[in-house]
């Protein structure tokens, strides 16, 4: 890639939201909140696998560049976690949201709120917690030029019985979106960005059909880590404000919310995105599910990064944690510099 396509490493931070469910001082101030039964308190919103230490020993080995990690905390801190690192910025939930959307057990309002931490980087990346680098990535897997590198890809919201709140939150995006974004001049304008020819078959596919319908049905959610502008966040914030004030005032995941990923599309629809295949370079998983393909991903690391989603359903935690910590320990076995000798 020439010289001027190249992003200052030092312009690029990465962000992580992490919680310990075990707190006994957290969940007692959950439980103070938690009283309706349509809130979304499942355990495996909070549980902790205790892989967070090879989320940070993939930071260091394979994205070396970047400028500062803003690890997002409740206040509880990893016992292991060196605090003192002059990458690592701590950021309490105090420190950045306003006092009214406080306290919050919903990623939601601390998503939507990102752009307010000090000190973040126009450029950054957001992490969840299920999110893993397990080979070398560069800056341009995010951004080139300064624009944020993803997939453009529609598909229809899908109506999910057993965890409803996120087909409706799928289309309360939507609808965002459709306020601001028509869609058959969208299609027109940036036909080469909604046709882009190395996206995978299927959603090229999905695009091509869509054109069938006048509107916007949902987006295709793309699970991977999120190349995001703080400049996104203050103009969304601006154009709807009322809707993100509401959203974040939620203290448990809602039908009523939006989430990040309103960020994401809407960087996309201006048309100021560069287009790829992430699916080259990423994989989603469930825990339970596939293991042994999963096991061959990482040990062979034959994608730059990876998602382990925490399942609606029952799994094995201890067994599938155990096999897991195994086959992150077997590509980075070293600890980092931001654990504690």
């Amino acid at each position: 890639m020439s010289k001027k396509n190249k992003i200052p490493q030092k312009d690029i931070d990465f962000v992580i939201l992490w919680v310990d469910g075990s707190d006994p001082d957290w969940i007692k101030q959950k439980n103070e909140y938690s009283h309706d039964p349509k809130d979304d308190a499942r355990p495996q919103r909070y549980r902790d696998f205790g892989f967070l230490r090879y989320w940070f020993r993939g930071v260091e080995k394979y994205a070396p560049w970047v400028r500062k990690i803003h690890f997002v905390t409740w206040g509880h801190l990893p016992d292991w976690l060196d605090t003192s690192h002059p990458k690592l910025n701590i950021v309490n939930h105090s420190d950045y949201m306003p006092a009214e959307y406080l306290p919050t057990f919903n990623c939601n309002p601390l998503e939507l709120n990102l752009h307010r931490i000090k000190g973040i980087s126009e450029q950054f990346v957001y992490f969840n917690d299920d999110l893993y680098l397990i080979n070398h990535v560069k800056p341009e897997d995010f951004f080139i030029c300064g624009k944020p590198v993803d997939m453009l890809a529609l598909q229809p919201d899908v109506a999910n019985p057993v965890f409803a709140v996120m087909s409706y939150i799928h289309m309360n995006n939507s609808l965002l979106i459709a306020r601001h974004f028509d869609k058959r001049t969208q299609m027109k304008r940036f036909k080469s960005k909604f046709f882009y020819p190395g996206y995978p078959l299927m959603h090229l596919g999905y695009n091509i059909l869509e054109m069938v319908f006048p509107r916007y049905t949902a987006f295709y959610t793309v699970h991977s880590p999120s190349p995001l502008l703080k400049s996104t966040y203050e103009t969304i914030w601006s154009e709807e404000n009322e809707l993100l004030d509401e959203v974040s005032r939620h203290k448990f995941r809602s039908r009523d919310d939006v989430s990040q990923y309103i960020f994401r599309e809407w960087q996309k629809q201006t048309g100021e995105f560069v287009p790829a295949n992430l699916h080259r370079k990423f994989r989603y998983f469930e825990i339970g599910q596939n293991m042994e393909e999963v096991l061959n991903v990482i040990r062979k690391q034959k994608r730059k990064m990876i998602c382990l989603n925490d399942p609606d359903q029952e799994i094995d935690f201890e067994a599938n944690k155990e096999i897991l910590d195994n086959a992150f320990a077997s590509i980075m076995p070293e600890p980092s510099s931001f654990e504690k000798n």
